[in-house]
Formats: structure tokens, C-alpha cells, sequence
């Protein structure tokens, strides 16, 4: 008899403690009150001009948080700069992860950095939204924990291709491209859709990221008689080839990828010669009137961003890009594991924030559209003061 009652106020002491602490049992990387979320970026080395999307992800969890969190859960936002090295990304990822603990980790920019840490985030299932990359490897295979928002760089090439062709009617087309991931992405889609017109390429020069002397490389875009360069480069790398196309009087019609659509940044680096280069872009224009980015220019960044922050695509890439974990997290609810979270994420259907439209489906290991969220570009040319006239409407790149 007296074992029975210790048994039953064992069962009702355990009962009681329960009821106060909920999350003795909770997923990772929550609380009670908070959610942890990672995410890397690069402050300083080769690719440090798109360190500001990181720090546009940073200001809009702050303003999540100032306006209520997510059903009463503030985010805990662990940001760790990788030098875009993916040696330190992965060291950074894991330290992070197995020392603090992250729930999931929003965007990261670079496909290299990203390939780095992709297998292992994918092994132990932990989400994975919106990488600043538009890489084929996120969603080809798909990965049941990974979201991909970026339009792929394969479908923006072959946009871009095809407006060379068959809007401007350009005939000798050259491609310059890092030899990386991110660079062979772009080469592989203007590649298919220039075979798809009966064309080639009329110079594939390749570059790495630590060159610095590109005059080699543009005296071989200068001897095929391009009339059309694709740049699939870096900032800095894109800026010297039009700087000393320039200078040795090769003068080609540029277009670019959408991680050189900062025309503002691009003007002010290249001294204005990035005046008339054509990009994709992933997001509506700083000067378009949107609703929602005209909210956001007000209400986040003016009120978080530091005082020598710029107002630009790549600051609010990093709002851009994480907007669909915030829907996904807001769908979730209270219970929040990641399994749940995965599940939430996979019924968002025409959620439209500053960027493409973006749907998800259920895990489908033969449909890499199950992960990838966006399919949709538009082209825009660089103008006077950078300032951008739009060429095409949202358009599918699928």
C-alpha cells in the first residue's frame, strides 16, 4: 500500500514539474522563449561586399523580435563571419551547432561555403533555409531538411542567353567564370541554352578567386571578337574585367548574375564603367514602390542598420531570403520540433514577399521542385547614377 502512494505522488510530482518546464524533452536549439538560429556570412575576404546580407538577416530577426517574436519565442541570431573560406565555414557550422545547439540555419552566402556543411546538416536533418547561392547541388538531389528560396543560376543564365539572342541578337557570345561551383552553375545553363540556338561559346575563360591580375583573361575575351560577355564572377572579379575591357578598348555588351545587381555598389566601384551591364536580379528594385520593401526600408532598416549600412538588394537579399523560414516558423506553432517545422515548410504555396513567388511540396526525392521555392527572374540594365531599368517581367527560369 505504501509503495502505491509513493508511486502515485512520484506520478503527480512528475506531473507538476512538467506543467512548468514543457521543454525538458524540446527539440534543439529551442526554449520556452527562444529559438536559435545560425547563420554565416562573409565580413571580410574575397567575398565581403555581400557580407550585408547577413546583416540585413540580423536587423529583420531584430524587428521580428520587437514585434512580438513568433508565438512567444524570441529568435537567438548566432552570426559567424567565414571569410567566404569553406574550410571555416564547416568549423564554424559545427562548433556552433554541437557547442550552442542551433534549431536550423537561415541563408549563408556561397555555394562552395554551403557544399561544405550541406551533407552534414542534411545527415542530422536540421532545417536548412533560403541559401544565398542559386546552386543546383541544394536541390538536385533534394534534401528532405533543405529549402532553397534563390532562383537557380542555371535558369538565370539561360534567361539571360536567350534575351542576348533572341531580343538583342547578339552572335559571339564569351563566358568568364569563376572555377568553383558557383561559377560552373552559371557556365552550364548559357551553355545549354546557346546549344539550344545552334551557337557556342566563342571563349570559356575560367578564373579563381584568388586572381588578381585578369588581364590575361580579358585579352582572351578581347581576341574572340565577342560581342556579348556573360560575367559568372565575383564582385571584385566582375568589376576589373569591365575596368580593363575598358582600358584596352574592348567594349562588348556585359551582362552578369544576379549577385552583381547592387548597381548603386557596382557604379561606385568600377568609377560608373558599370554603366549598361545587364543582370538577372531576385528581388523587387530598392525604387520600385513595393508596399511590403518600402515597410521594410522603414521599419527595419532605418531602425536597426548601422549608421554606415547601405539601403540595397543585397542588405534586404538577406530579409529576402529568410522571409519563407518566417512564414514556415509562424505555420509551425507552439509545437515547435523539426519535424514540425519541415512539415509547416512544406505547405507554403504562393507566399509572396519582396522576391519571386515561392511554393514547396512534400519530399519528393525525384522533384527537386519539392525544395526549390522559386523559379522566377526578371532582367534589368544598369543606368546612369545606378539607377536600373527594368527589361522583362517576372518570367519562369524553370
Amino acid at each position: 500500500m505504501m509503495k502505491k502512494r509513493l508511486g502515485l505522488v512520484l506520478l503527480i510530482s512528475l506531473a507538476f514539474l512538467l506543467s512548468f518546464a514543457p521543454n525538458l524533452c524540446a527539440e534543439v536549439g529551442v526554449t520556452d522563449t527562444e529559438i536559435h538560429l545560425g547563420q554565416w556570412g562573409p565580413q571580410t575576404g574575397p567575398a565581403a561586399a555581400w557580407g550585408n546580407v547577413a546583416r540585413g538577416t540580423r536587423d529583420y530577426f531584430k524587428w521580428i523580435n520587437d514585434n512580438g517574436g513568433i508565438h512567444g519565442r524570441k529568435i537567438v541570431y548566432h552570426m559567424f563571419d567565414d571569410g567566404y573560406n569553406p574550410a571555416k565555414t564547416k568549423a564554424g557550422v559545427k562548433e556552433l551547432q554541437e557547442g550552442t545547439g542551433m534549431f536550423a540555419w537561415a541563408c549563408g552566402v556561397g555555394t562552395s561555403p554551403g557544399l561544405a556543411v550541406r551533407d552534414y546538416l542534411a545527415k542530422k536533418n536540421i532545417p536548412w533555409v533560403g541559401p544565398a547561392a542559386g546552386s543546383m547541388h541544394w536541390v538536385d538531389p533534394p534534401q528532405n531538411n533543405l529549402f532553397a528560396v534563390y532562383p537557380l543560376y542555371y535558369g538565370e543564365a539561360k534567361a539571360l542567353i536567350k534575351y542576348a539572342i533572341e531580343t538583342m541578337g547578339k552572335k559571339r557570345i564569351a563566358i568568364a567564370y569563376l572555377n568553383d561551383e558557383y561559377g560552373k552553375n552559371g557556365l552550364r545553363g548559357a551553355l545549354e541554352e546557346l546549344k539550344a540556338h545552334g551557337m557556342k561559346a566563342v571563349a570559356q575563360v575560367s578564373m579563381e578567386n584568388k586572381d588578381t591580375d585578369l588581364k590575361p583573361h580579358v585579352m582572351k575575351l578581347r581576341q574572340s571578337k565577342a560581342d556579348l560577355v556573360l560575367m559568372w564572377t565575383g564582385v571584385g572579379h566582375s568589376a576589373r574585367i569591365v575596368g580593363i575591357s575598358k582600358a584596352m578598348k574592348f567594349e562588348p555588351q556585359f551582362m552578369s548574375t544576379s549577385t552583381t545587381s547592387d548597381f548603386p555598389f557596382m557604379m561606385h566601384i568600377t568609377k560608373g564603367l558599370w554603366e549598361g551591364v545587364i543582370t538577372g536580379t531576385l528581388g523587387e528594385l530598392p525604387d520600385s514602390g513595393y508596399p511590403l520593401l518600402d515597410k521594410y526600408k522603414e521599419e527595419v532598416f532605418d531602425k536597426y542598420a548601422a549608421k554606415e549600412e547601405r539601403w540595397g538588394v543585397f542588405y534586404y537579399a538577406g530579409i529576402l531570403f529568410t522571409e519563407p523560414m518566417i512564414e514556415g516558423l509562424k505555420k509551425t506553432g507552439r509545437d515547435l520540433t523539426r519535424e514540425n517545422f519541415i512539415n509547416a515548410m512544406e505547405q507554403i504555396k504562393g507566399f509572396k514577399g519582396i522576391g519571386p513567388e515561392v511554393n514547396y511540396k512534400p519530399f519528393n526525392k525525384n522533384d527537386m521542385y519539392s525544395r526549390q521555392g522559386a523559379s522566377q527572374t526578371f532582367l534589368v540594365q544598369c543606368l546612369a547614377g545606378g539607377k536600373a531599368k527594368k527589361l522583362t517581367d517576372w518570367m519562369s527560369i524553370k
